[in-house]
């Protein structure tokens, strides 16, 4: 295992490495680091612990829509109980405004 220094959120980390693991771990900071700085930029949430958060949520809806929809692909399913982008973007909304709210007079996560 090698170790490789990677920015996130312009925060340097020394992250572990398997062997021939470092381009998946170089796109999944990447992603995070993305993720992360969407939410910052939007200019709402300000902690950096709370950015973390929802930036994981969103990551692992993401992941969880699009194992459904790998899942759900070979059956054929009827047009009239396919999900739209908009709405997959109306539920990931809703999410992360039902976590801002719980999470907002709290002021850390612990």
């Amino acid at each position: 295992m090698k170790q490789i220094e990677v920015q996130i959120m312009g925060q340097s980390y020394l992250l572990g490495c398997p062997d021939g693991g470092e381009p998946q771990l170089r796109d999944a900071v990447e992603r995070v680091d993305a993720a992360m700085c969407k939410i910052r930029d939007a200019g709402k949430v300000k902690a950096r612990d709370r950015i973390a958060v929802l930036a994981s949520l969103n990551l692992a809806f993401d992941l969880a829509a699009q194992q459904a929809a790998a899942v759900a692909a070979p059956a054929a399913a009827p047009a009239s109980t396919t999900t739209e982008p908009g709405e997959v973007d109306a539920k990931a909304a809703q999410l992360i405004q039902k976590l801002d709210q719980a999470l907002a007079g709290d002021g850390h996560l612990l």
